[in-house]
């Protein structure tokens, strides 16, 4: 599902609401994840899952073409876990 699909299924579950604020609290939902990341922060929704950060030490890697050893700098990696209700859905759904 895409971005465009949540919000249109969202504006389709809640008529009350028109599509453009829909729209922005999904998009303002997401702004706020990457916000709180970009802090360093954890984000945990309870029965959906968490947002975290896993960092990479720098390292030394290999040009694949050339063989060539490269440096590699540390960088932080989003990482999302999916909280055991939602590993229970789909694991029922199987």
């Amino acid at each position: 599902m895409t971005k465009s699909e949540l919000i249109e299924r969202l504006a389709m579950k809640y008529p009350q609401l028109r599509a453009q604020e829909v729209e922005g609290a999904v998009k303002l939902m997401i702004e706020r994840i990457c916000q709180s990341l970009e802090k360093g922060d954890r984000v945990e929704i309870r029965g959906f899952g968490s947002f975290s950060l896993h960092h990479r030490d720098k390292r030394v890697g290999r040009n694949p073409k050339t063989g060539e050893a490269v440096d590699v700098p540390a960088k932080s990696i989003p990482y999302f876990r999916a909280g055991k209700e939602l590993r229970e859905r789909v694991d029922e759904s199987l």
